[in-house]
């Protein structure tokens, strides 16, 4: 088989170098048609570029962000064509980070964004049911044309690392990622204020992001010493930090995006073989089993997050069965090559040859 991956996207973004990479791992022949030009420019540059290999492929994919390429693509070319949605711009953009008034123009704008390859493409990829299920009714796109595909993780940049724990006698608490509303960072910190008479638990944050200055006031504020943040890093130099974390957190949004995705640091940490404490949602229960592969919490609720960082603290045992657990699911469903040998083979059932 031959795809084309298409569109203005990012190749070193995860979503689409995992993608790119598991479909290459399983003999899949990758034409890549992007452009770096802004503008109106870039679709000009896409076109010309598609005339050149158009009949080259058998499937298209839109790489994310792929919303406006997706319908471009479809006035282009008969071959089917799978728009990768990865998420909602109109939620993400105006529910969760609230940019704007839902009834704004600016709202309805996010809304077509989302809307009009939905109903263009002849496949929509997300990343959970709960995502699809938001789609379907939120934009009226035909539930059939939907395929689950998990983020999943490079698994040669996340690796387990020799060394399992951090060199010192402290117990870290690690947290990387973005500082947005659906991975509640805020809650952590005041999960760090209640345990702050236990001298030896730390926090280390990693990221950056819109609410990343306001969460780093709420720690001063607070006045706290067993928090350390250490800004953006860049994406290669990631693991190295995780590797010194004891336990690694996920989301704690109080939003309902929070409710409906599984962040791209949980892959990461799985992948690393590292104990996984994140929010009980939704999605969450799609790929996890409470105590055997993560240990959840209740959402947006800082002292329950505190007892469980106690109980993972206190309990060596179940810190490796969490850890092993979670390697585990991670090796049989999120690699690169079994995300993408999932996506060809829910696509060759949906798409007639």
């Amino acid at each position: 088989m031959k795809v084309c991956y298409f569109g203005i996207y990012n190749p070193e973004y995860s979503r689409n170098r995992i993608l790119i990479k598991g479909l290459k791992q399983n003999d899949v022949e990758v034409i890549e048609c992007r452009t770096d030009c802004t503008g109106i420019k870039k679709y000009f540059d896409l076109i010309k570029k598609h005339w050149r290999i158009r009949h080259d492929y058998d499937i298209l994919i839109a790489g994310f962000p792929g919303n406006h390429s997706a319908v471009l693509a479809k006035l282009l070319t008969r071959k089917p064509v799978v728009f990768d949605a990865y998420l909602s711009f109109y939620n993400a953009l105006i529910f969760d980070r609230k940019e704007s008034s839902p009834k704004s123009l600016r709202a309805l704008r996010y809304w077509l964004v989302d809307f009009l390859p939905s109903q263009f493409a002849d496949r929509v990829l997300l990343d959970t049911q709960e995502h699809i299920n938001y789609f379907v009714k939120t934009f009226k796109a035909k539930r059939r044309k939907f395929i689950r595909v998990f983020i999943g993780a490079d698994d040669d940049v996340f690796v387990p690392s020799s060394d399992n724990n951090n060199n010192n006698s402290d117990f870290i608490v690690g947290f990387h990622g973005m500082f947005v509303p659906t991975q509640g960072a805020e809650y952590i910190v005041k999960a760090a204020e209640i345990l702050k008479g236990h001298q030896d638990i730390k926090f280390d944050f990693v990221g950056s992001g819109k609410d990343y200055d306001k969460t780093v006031k709420l720690a001063q504020e607070l006045k706290l010493d067993n928090v350390k943040f250490y800004g953006r890093v860049d994406f290669r130099e990631v693991p190295k930090y995780v590797a010194g974390f004891d336990i690694v957190l996920g989301n704690f949004g109080d939003t309902d995006k929070t409710t409906r995705v599984i962040a791209n640091k949980t892959y990461e940490t799985l992948a690393m073989s590292k104990p996984h404490l994140s929010a009980d949602v939704p999605a969450m229960r799609e790929f996890f089993t409470d105590r055997q592969d993560i240990l959840f919490c209740q959402t947006a609720n800082p002292q329950d997050l505190a007892e469980k960082i106690l109980i993972l603290k206190n309990d060596k045992e179940l810190m490796k069965k969490i850890a092993e657990g979670g390697y585990k699911i991670f090796k049989e469903r999120a690699t690169p090559k079994v995300v993408a040998g999932q996506l060809l083979a829910d696509l060759s059932k949906k798409i007639k040859k």
